[in-house]
C-alpha cells in the first residue's frame, strides 16, 4: 500500500528525461533495428522504426515542450548509422544536425547527456558481425572519436554504451532482438567486447578533453532478484542469474577486471573507468529455480513488470558501497495506459530516492515522449508527453505536469498530493 506524504528531494538531486535515437527519430533505414523491424513477426504490433515519433524533423517542437515542463537535463543518443553510413565514411551533415540539436538544448537551458550506443548498429557493422567479432571493435572507437570531437564544444557528459547486458542477452541469447541468435557463448563474448569498448571509449574521451571538464560512464540495467519462495534451489538460481545477467559485465566495465565467465585478468589494465555510476532501474524478478516470476501480491505495469521501488534503494546502496561514486539514475519509468499509475510510479520511486542515503545526483525519467518500444512497437506508452503516431500530434500528459511540479518544488507538496488525487493505494493491475 502506498502512503502518500509530502517529501523533499535531496539537495544534490537534479531531474531530467531520456530518449534514444532509434526509438523516436524515424527516417533512417541504415540501422539494424529498421531491418529487423521490417521482417515479419519481429514486432508485436507490426510497426517499424521508419516512422517512430518523427523526432529527427520535430526535435525543436519536442525540446520546446521539455523546456515548458522545466526539465533541465536531457539524455539523448546518437544514431551511429546516420553518422557513419558506410565504414570510414562519416556524414558531416548528420553531425551538423546533432550539433543543431545540442545548440538548441543549451539555448533552452537544458544540459545534454549524450549516449553513444543505444542498441542500434549501422547495417554494415551488423553484417560484419558487430560486437561478436573482436576485429570489429576498432570501428566503434573510430566512431566515438569522430562524434566526440565533433560535439566537444557543446557537450561535457557521455554514456558510452547503454545496457551492455540487455543488448547481449536479447540479441544473442533470447534472440528476440537483432541479430536473433541463441548462443550462450556468443552472449558472453559480446558482453566481454562491450566492456572492452567502454574502457577504450572512456579513455579516449578523457584524452580528447584533456584538462577540460567531462564526465563519462556506462548505463547498466540492474534488477533486484529475490527468491520466489525461500529454498536452496531458488537461492542458487538467484546467484547464477544475477552474476551472468548483470554483475560480471558491470565489474569488467567499471574496473577493467574481467571475471569468469566473460574473461579473466585485466586485458586493458585495471583502473576506475567511470565518473558516475549509471543505473537503469525498472523492476524486480522473483527467481524460482532458474526462471523469473512476479510476486502475485505486487502491482505490475501493462508489460507485466513488477512495480518495486524498494529495489531502487537496495541497488543504489550496493553500487555506491562497492564503487564509491555519485549515482545517476539514467533510466526509470513505466509503461501505462492509465496515466494516474505513471504518476503513482514516479511518486514512489522518487520517494525511494530520498531514503537511499547515498549520493544520487541525477534522475532521468524514461521517457520524455512515447516511442517505438523495440520488439513491442508503438503500443507501449512510457512518455511524459503522449504521441499520436498517425498524426504525430504531441500532448503533455498529466504525469508530465506532475513531474514538472516536482522539479519546480524540488519535491512533492501537500497541495500536489491533493491536486493529483494521490490518495488511493496501488492496486495490482490485471
Amino acid at each position: 500500500m502506498t502512503s502518500f506524504e509530502p517529501f523533499d528531494l535531496p539537495t544534490e538531486l537534479e531531474l531530467g528525461a531520456a530518449t534514444s535515437a532509434t526509438q523516436i527519430e524515424g527516417g533512417d533505414t541504415g540501422n539494424s533495428w529498421f531491418e529487423w523491424s521490417t521482417q515479419p513477426g519481429r514486432i508485436a504490433d507490426k510497426t517499424d522504426t521508419l516512422r517512430a515519433a518523427d523526432h529527427w524533423q520535430r526535435f525543436a517542437e519536442d525540446f520546446a515542450l521539455m523546456a515548458q515542463l522545466g526539465i533541465k537535463h536531457y539524455r539523448l543518443s546518437i544514431e551511429w548509422s546516420r553518422i557513419e553510413p558506410e565504414p570510414g565514411n562519416f556524414n558531416s551533415a548528420a553531425l551538423a544536425s546533432y550539433r543543431q540539436q545540442l545548440t538548441l538544448l543549451r539555448e533552452l537551458g537544458i544540459e545534454p547527456l549524450v549516449t553513444l550506443h543505444h542498441f542500434s548498429n549501422p547495417l554494415w557493422f551488423e553484417r560484419l558481425g558487430a560486437f561478436a567479432k573482436c576485429r570489429n571493435l576498432h570501428y566503434f572507437i573510430a566512431y566515438v572519436s569522430y562524434i566526440v570531437r565533433g560535439l566537444a564544444d557543446l557537450c561535457s557528459q557521455y554514456i558510452t554504451i547503454n545496457e551492455p547486458n540487455v543488448y547481449a542477452i536479447m540479441g544473442y541469447f533470447a534472440g528476440t532482438w537483432p541479430p536473433g541468435k541463441h548462443s550462450v557463448g556468443l552472449t558472453l563474448r559480446v558482453m566481454r567486447h562491450l566492456a572492452l569498448c567502454h574502457i577504450e571509449a572512456y579513455r579516449l574521451i578523457h584524452e580528447i578533453y584533456q584538462d577540460k571538464p567531462v564526465k563519462v560512464g556506462a548505463s547498466h540495467h540492474l534488477r533486484i532478484m529475490e527468491p520466489y519462495k525461500p529454498n536452496p534451489f531458488n537461492s542458487a538460481g538467484i546467484g547464477l542469474v544475477s552474476w551472468i545477467f548483470q554483475e560480471q559485465v558491470v565489474e569488467a566495465a567499471m574496473t577493467g577486471r574481467f571475471p569468469f565467465p566473460i574473461g579473466y585478468g585485466a586485458p586493458l589494465g585495471r583502473g576506475r573507468f567511470y565518473d558516475f555510476i549509471g543505473l537503469n532501474y525498472y523492476s524486480r524478478d522473483c527467481i524460482r529455480r532458474f526462471g523469473k516470476y512476479n510476486d502475485p501480491s505486487r502491482a505490475t505495469n501493462i508489460l507485466g513488470w513488477e512495480v518495486y521501488p524498494e529495489g531502487l534503494i537496495e541497488i543504489s546502496r550496493k553500487l555506491y558501497n562497492k564503487y564509491k561514486a555519485p549515482i545517476w539514475i539514467t533510466e526509470n519509468g513505466t509503461c501505462e495506459t492509465d496515466d494516474n499509475r505513471r504518476i503513482d510510479f514516479i511518486y514512489q520511486h522518487l520517494q525511494a530516492v530520498t531514503e537511499a542515503a547515498v549520493p544520487i545526483e541525477r534522475y532521468y525519467y524514461w521517457s520524455l515522449i512515447d516511442n517505438f518500444e523495440w520488439a513491442i512497437g508503438e503500443q507501449a506508452p512510457f512518455g511524459l508527453i503522449g504521441v499520436d503516431f498517425e498524426t504525430q500530434k504531441r500532448e503533455i500528459k498529466k504525469s508530465g505536469y506532475f513531474f514538472s511540479e516536482i522539479i519546480r518544488n524540488h519535491g512533492v507538496t501537500a497541495a500536489m498530493i491533493e491536486k493529483y488525487q494521490l490518495a488511493a493505494p496501488t492496486q495490482k493491475q490485471s
